[in-house]
């Protein structure tokens, strides 16, 4: 599927080659599962642009997934050249709405915007050959002066070019359906194209009608014109951007007639001298095998094309094979700058940055020590690739040497060199632009190996990093507008270091500041708040007023405030039914407690539908506060022995409600807790807590006790035995070890004690054929 996807790509460019169906070989081994979130070192930092897109990443190319520009790449170019050769003649809006087909500053290509001006410059064209007026050479006659020579040189030319775009621009950038080539067979039209061409004395329109020559052929039926046409004319012609877009030409014609060594070799000079066509011909560039390769090289004429062959090699198979050979033939080649960042980015992927470590299959994940982790992280280096560049940084003979002693540097890093990255630092600091990536790229870097010499923590090494911490966690969060600078790895692996370091000195609440007990991705439930130790230690630091600097910083950085585990507090004394306990810490969450329920929770309904009892209608909303004072209110009043029945049937229904069976689970989903719409999304402890039915299934049995009638009797059986269900299911699944075999046991329906005395005291009621209406398991069961 992969390659039907990407054939596409090539079909609509108008540059690249329209045949090479099986050239991406970048896919299947390239950077396919890459993903760079260890990555400390951003490669826009030092890079050109035009390498951008071939940094490693996990896509296809970096930063953009597909390349989409074929229709488009350059347009701006084309407008700036255009305007400059019309010297004013016409404006920007006016140059821009004639190549393009929109007014505005935009550059892209889109036929739906082309077809009005399309036909207006037939209609020049017209008017030119005719010399008589016409509606649109009226209309542009009083924007621009169609008697300049210049003015009626650019429709002409964009009147033919239009030709030609009818089969280069395509419609769509990608598909996966198998698209057959357009080809352009007007063999008169390319002829009187390239006639212009011979006949053109302007130097400016003579190399535009030459790349429409090429560019016409190439679109034809008979291609091997484009490459005869090309061998005639090259001497003769600028090498600019036009001469590299028709070597490209050429390129993609030789892949086509299995040439492929001549394909690759062309490919390699167009990458090399044309940097807005280095993401078109590194994915084009393709040798079949080995012999391919060599054959490729032996054509490069000098080192400089050998580099460049090297430098696509590079991407797609052995970067540090790649620097070495470039290296020994240009050691001031631009290339060797984007290789290194791949290099780099490379070295950085295995890294372990979590400090856990897997114990084997089904056991618990073990937490690693400063010293184990570096350890780890040690034997993932390449010694190759730190040789090279380490040889290469201390040579200091390359385009740039600063990027390559920051590169050492934090190579050396990694290893553990934490002095000698320092060193490298400063020299590299000495030359290297002063451009704010730079400046931030250096002292993260700095900032990571500050960081990494610390094994313990004192008052005296803890200084070294506060403004950095302060900087990577405030700072740049709110201040840096950019995109490429990375930053964020190292905020994560820095909150996951002095995690590590805070354990060791057994401190357990600045360990939790720095890196929270998320159990995991989907519900981030909070287990440290387990112990109760934990949680008042944390209560007590979180409303300490003399923080220290790096406290504040730790708390700055926490997403659970006071308010947070008040509201856990309150959530936990609600299911151990200690109401007094509850109010007091809901009336400490801020806006917390007058949260609404989604339904009423004193409610009790035969079916269990928390999104139909949100729907209906409430002559009462029940904040928090109100809902617990009101539990209290009916607690109290039951204390007295007063109206026991109701009572106690609204205090089960409230404690039911709020379990993960009722109707309001937005009473214990907070952050602490954790979200979900299955109890199994949530740790061991919570799920026990939301699952049990003790609290109400009590209530329920005192309201049974106090009933007055069978209707009164019959509703709390049933609700008993809607406890009664949960319990069960809840013990089934709870220590599932192979949800595969779950159903296995055959048991479908069973007679719970509440459902055998419903069906034997309490058939006679109401309540019983309301149940049978209502409750399709106990219909199921009185049919069985």
């Amino acid at each position: 599927m992969k390659k039907i996807f990407l054939n596409k790509l090539f079909l609509v460019s108008s540059t690249v080659l329209l045949f090479a169906y099986g050239i991406i070989y970048a896919c299947a081994d390239g950077d396919w599962d890459y993903f760079l979130d260890n990555s400390n070192f951003t490669p826009e930092t030092f890079t050109d642009k035009s390498y951008t897109p071939l940094f490693l990443s996990g896509s296809i190319f970096y930063g953009i997934g597909f390349d989409t520009e074929h229709n488009s790449r350059f347009n701006k170019n084309i407008q700036s050249d255009w305007e400059v050769y019309l010297k004013g003649k016409a404006d920007t809006a006016t140059v821009n709405y004639f190549l393009i087909g929109d007014e505005s500053p935009k550059y892209y290509s889109d036929k739906n915007k082309t077809i009005e001006n399309k036909s207006e410059i037939e209609q020049l064209h017209v008017y030119f050959k005719t010399k008589k007026d016409n509606k649109t050479s009226l209309k542009w006659g009083k924007k621009i002066s169609l008697k300049d020579a210049k003015i009626k040189s650019f429709i002409e030319f964009l009147y033919l070019a239009q030709k030609i775009e009818t089969v280069s621009i395509g419609d769509d950038y990608w598909s996966y359906d198998p698209v057959v080539a357009k080809t352009f067979n007007d063999l008169k039209m390319i002829q009187s194209i390239e006639n212009v061409y011979n006949i053109t004395a302007d130097s400016f329109l003579k190399n535009r009608y030459w790349f429409l020559t090429m560019k016409a052929y190439f679109y034809s039926n008979n291609k091997q014109k484009a490459i005869q046409f090309f061998n005639k004319t090259e001497s003769s012609v600028p090498k600019n951007t036009l001469y590299y877009r028709a070597l490209s030409y050429v390129a993609g014609i030789n892949y086509q007639q299995k040439k492929y060594a001549n394909s690759n070799y062309l490919y390699a000079q167009v990458f090399d001298k044309c940097p807005k066509m280095r993401i078109v011909t590194a994915y084009s560039f393709h040798p079949k095998n080995e012999a391919d390769w060599t054959k490729s090289l032996a054509m490069a004429k000098n080192n400089q094309e050998k580099a460049a062959l090297w430098a696509i090699h590079g991407y797609y198979k052995d970067e540090v094979q790649a620097i070495e050979k470039i290296y020994e033939l240009d050691a001031k080649s631009e290339h060797l700058n984007y290789l290194l960042t791949r290099l780099v980015n490379r070295q950085e992927q295995d890294l372990n940055n979590s400090f856990k470590q897997s114990a084997g299959e089904n056991q618990p994940v073990k937490n690693q020590t400063i010293v184990e982790n570096r350890t780890e992280n040690l034997a993932k280096i390449n010694k190759k690739a730190f040789d090279v560049v380490s040889k290469i940084a201390t040579a200091g003979n390359t385009e740039k040497p600063y990027l390559w002693n920051i590169a050492l540097g934090y190579l050396q890093t990694l290893k553990g060199d934490f002095a000698v990255a320092d060193a490298n630092y400063d020299k590299a600091e000495k030359t290297m632009p002063q451009t704010e990536l730079a400046k931030y790229q250096l002292r993260l870097l700095r900032f990571v190996n500050n960081l990494s010499k610390i094994d313990k923590l004192t008052d005296k090494n803890e200084k070294t990093i506060l403004a950095d911490l302060n900087w990577l966690y405030q700072e740049l969060p709110k201040n840096y507008k950019g995109s490429e600078f990375r930053y964020q790895n190292a905020a994560q692996w820095s909150k996951n270091y002095l995690a590590v370091l805070y354990s060791a000195k057994a401190n357990p609440v600045m360990a939790e500041l720095f890196n929270e007990s998320r159990d995991n991705y989907w519900n981030d439930g909070n287990s440290f708040y387990d112990n109760e130790k934990n949680l008042l230690d944390m209560k007590a630091f979180l409303a300490k007023p003399n923080k220290t600097e790096i406290e504040k910083i730790a708390a700055g950085i926490y997403s659970l405030k006071l308010k947070d585990i008040n509201n856990f507090q309150a959530v936990q004394s609600t299911f151990k039914n200690k109401i007094p306990e509850a109010i007091a810490f809901i009336q400490q969450t801020d806006s917390v407690q007058y949260y609404t329920f989604l339904g009423n929770p004193f409610n009790g309904n035969i079916k269990d539908c928390h999104d139909c009892e949100h729907a209906a209608y409430q002559k009462k909303k029940y904040s928090q506060l109100e809902f617990l004072t009101t539990i209290k209110s009916m607690q109290d009043k039951l204390a007295q022995k007063e109206d026991v029945y109701t009572n106690s049937l609204l205090l089960g229904n409230a404690f039911y409600n709020i379990t993960h069976f009722g109707n309001g689970r937005t009473f214990y989903e907070i952050n602490i807790v954790g979200y979900g719409s299955s109890p199994y999304s949530f740790r061991d402890s919570m799920k026990k807590m939301i699952t049990n039915c003790d609290v109400p299934k009590m209530y329920y049995q005192k309201a049974f006790e106090a009933a007055t009638s069978k209707e009164q009797k019959a509703k709390c059986v049933y609700l008993i035995s809607k406890c009664e269900r949960n319990e069960y299911y809840n013990n089934k699944y709870n220590n599932v070890t192979n949800w595969w075999s779950v159903d296995d046991d055959k048991i479908n329906f069973l007679a719970w004690n509440g459902f055998k005395t419903l069906k034997k005291d309490y058939s006679d009621t109401k309540y019983y054929q309301d149940v049978i209406a209502e409750c399709g398991y106990f219909n199921t069961y009185i049919n069985q």
